[in-house]
């Protein structure tokens, strides 16, 4: 199985160099077939990838540890499914699975497109394969997942080798959203690469009009989801699995894959301004060069060392090349921007600092100052150790102190947005739609300050004067005031978005005789990205909820043997009992302990310190988590003393943890329905203009 798929990469790399050659040649001497040969080779690419994939599933089922990666990330006792999740777990295998992918997009790009947009589609195919073309070269002949294990004979020789046993999975990787995490973000991360390609055609080919933006809209919108869905994922993988008490450190590859999520959202919003406005030409190239970029320097961080992750792979002279590929892509694309200038000039420009398209333009600002702060304190370390020859580490307190204030005034762009209608708001709407919301957001402020939330530690009066720069961007200031503002500013938009929901499903009902709820249901479904949208931006304020309530986390560490307790807020546990469990997998010291919410048992805890068999017999911590709306109990259970009669056990209260979840659900279920098409209406009846309400008339004026 292994020889085959050897040949089947080989064979890809062939298929990819002629995909690239046919669509470009047949573009220069017009010739149709060749064009068509190259697109028919852009799909037998992904068959030949397909096939080096399922022959490298088959090897890990069957335990075939003559094949180096296999024995070097599996084991016999290893339970199925995390064989399965062990294929992606290494340097090679997950190169494999990336190229899998990209070929999977470009092949229904290729499908997707037979017959339409023929000045690009060449352009589009042999931007893909070039891409495919260096991780196929990858897979071939740099990182291949199908070598062999050789041992060296007396006399030098490299014989082959099968080892009894392989070395096994990372335990910290031995969870079981991991087997869903990698790949959910690879779709994310590669699906970038199909509206970069477009939009490289679109220069190509001098089709500058906004035909590659309505053709990657949704296609931009699977990769953005898929992204955003892996980061969500992932904080959920090291919550329950590092045993921090935390779902967000700020770690360099955390932040690698935040990146190109954020430079994801600037341009969803700025695609809008250019396909009603016909403005941002440049800027929409300019954000979907980044947003690929970003998404091949996350994974150059992942695989070069040049920074200290949990998440990163070994460090590998695969860095190099990683550079070379971004350096060329960047460069090239770059260049034709340049070239293409001329070309790219706006159809209309900004009438009013208060519209949407303005709105749009500033929400796009600070997405791109935040991703220019994230990647400053990734590479600082780099940055310093090239010109000090000292590595300075930067860690979460500077993260935090820059990005915390801007993801508040995001929030509070995420309401404004909505609420300002194209050219020019008027000032009848603005007092119609910013009334509310800003005296509900207000009133939220004041009750939760007057309860003793978000009040700012003040200085010295002598030292009020000084340091007034510093003070403004927030070092005077509590995490408690951050979180008040940023309830504030949820409270602000989600009363926006019930009150869009509302006017809307009004107008409606009173149009159509409809009742609310399906006037609800239908106004959705004959506008998913409007109010799909909505429904987004209403992930955002739970997300944004869950992120407030870590500004009021506590921890208490103790040994404590059986019997006794542990008392952290309302809560009070007791461990009840030390054991040993064995499996084949791993030996684990477990606690048990109860847990009491005001004197009432709630649960039966067991957080457990495992010890995994296999390879270099690695130890993991297993948390135990009560979850409630309002907060967690999260319990780590580090180690027994050496007569295993007391435990070493530290305790975290997380409040509004699961808002961050229950968000990230909301977020994924609005965008699933702004990529549905819009269900067609049917005849109802049209108010005239005097019988419009003031809602009525606030919806048109937005459209306008």
């Amino acid at each position: 199985m292994a020889q085959i798929g050897q040949f089947a990469l080989a064979l890809a790399f062939v298929v990819t160099v002629y995909s690239i050659a046919a669509s470009l040649i047949g573009i220069r001497v017009k010739h149709d077939k060749l064009i068509a040969s190259g697109r028919n080779a852009a799909v037998g690419t992904f068959v030949c990838l397909t096939t080096a994939f399922l022959c490298l599933v088959y090897l890990f089922v069957v335990s075939d540890f003559s094949i180096n990666y296999v024995a070097g990330h599996s084991n016999r006792d290893l339970p199925l499914y995390f064989k399965i999740s062990a294929i992606w777990g290494g340097q090679e295998g997950s190169l494999l699975l990336w190229g899998w992918f990209l070929t999977g997009y470009a092949a229904l790009v290729m499908i997707q497109n037979w017959r339409k947009h023929t000045a690009m589609m060449p352009y589009v195919t042999a931007v893909l394969m070039g891409s495919s073309l260096f991780f196929t070269s990858m897979h071939l002949f740099i990182a291949n997942p199908f070598n062999q294990v050789v041992s060296i004979a007396p006399g030098g020789a490299r014989v082959p080798f099968v080892p009894a046993d392989g070395q096994g999975l990372n335990p910290l990787l031995q969870y079981i959203l991991n087997a869903i995490h990698p790949p959910v973000m690879y779709l994310g991360l590669v699906g970038f690469a199909v509206p970069f390609a477009f939009a490289m055609a679109a220069m190509l080919s001098r089709q500058l009009g906004d035909t590659w933006i309505r053709t990657t809209r949704r296609w931009t919108m699977v990769a953005w989801f898929f992204l955003g869905t892996a980061i969500l994922l992932g904080g959920k993988w090291a919550y329950v699995e590092l045993g921090w008490g935390g779902f967000w450190g700020w770690d360099p590859v955390e932040n690698a894959s935040l990146m190109p999520w954020l430079i994801g959202t600037a341009f969803l919003h700025s695609v809008m301004v250019q396909e009603k406005k016909g403005m941002l030409k440049v800027w929409n190239m300019v954000l979907i060069i980044l947003a690929y970029t970003m998404c091949l320097f996350g994974t150059f961080l992942t695989r070069s060392g040049v920074v200290s992750s949990v998440h990163a792979f070994a460090q590998s002279s695969i860095g190099g090349y990683f550079a070379a590929f971004i350096v060329i892509s960047l460069s090239g694309a770059l260049y034709l921007l340049l070239d293409r200038l001329p070309l790219l000039k706006s159809e209309n420009q900004m009438e009013s600092i208060v519209s949407r398209e303005s709105s749009f333009m500033f929400n796009n600002l600070i997405l791109l100052a935040s991703c220019f702060a994230v990647f400053w304190g990734v590479m600082f370390p780099v940055f310093s150790e090239w010109i000090k020859g000292v590595k300075i580490t930067v860690g979460p307190p500077f993260f935090n102190r820059v990005n915390v204030p801007i993801a508040i005034f995001l929030m509070f762009l995420t309401g404004v947005g909505p609420l300002l209608a194209w050219r020019k708001a008027s000032t009848n709407s603005l007092k119609r739609n910013f009334l509310w919301p800003a005296a509900f957001a207000l009133a939220s402020g004041i009750v939760l300050f007057v309860r003793g939330i978000g009040r700012p530690i003040l200085k010295a009066p002598e030292e009020l004067g000084q340091a007034l720069f510093q003070k403004l961007l927030g070092y005077s200031f509590t995490s408690s005031f951050y979180a008040l503002l940023a309830i504030m500013m949820s409270t602000f938009v989600a009363v926006t978005i019930v009150r869009e929901f509302y006017k809307g499903a009004r107008a409606r009902s009173h149009g159509t005789g409809e009742n609310f709820i399906e006037a609800v249901a239908n106004l959705t479904l004959q506008n998913t990205r409007r109010y799909g949208g909505y429904i987004v931006h209403f992930g955002f304020v739970l997300l944004f909820i869950g992120w407030a309530g870590q500004a009021f986390t506590t921890d208490v560490s103790t040994e404590a043997g059986i019997g006794d307790r542990i008392s952290i807020r309302q809560y009070t546990l007791r461990v009840d009992k030390l054991g040993v469990e064995d499996t084949p997998n791993y030996q684990s010291m477990k606690a048990t302990v109860s847990l009491f919410e005001d004197g009432v048992k709630v649960a039966t805890m067991g957080p457990e310190r495992r010890r995994y068999k296999a390879g270099e017999q690695q130890t993991t911590t297993e948390v135990s988590i009560w979850s409630t709306l309002k907060e967690d109990v999260y319990v780590v259970f580090s180690g027994a003393t050496a007569d295993g009669k007391r435990a070493n056990i530290q305790v975290y209260y997380n409040p509004l943890v699961m808002w961050v979840w229950l968000g990230g659900i909301v977020l994924g279920l609005g965008t699933l329905i702004a990529l549905l098409p819009n269900k067609k209406s049917g005849p109802r009846k049209r108010p005239q203009a005097a019988d419009r309400t003031e809602e009525q008339k606030d919806v048109a004026e937005k459209v306008s």
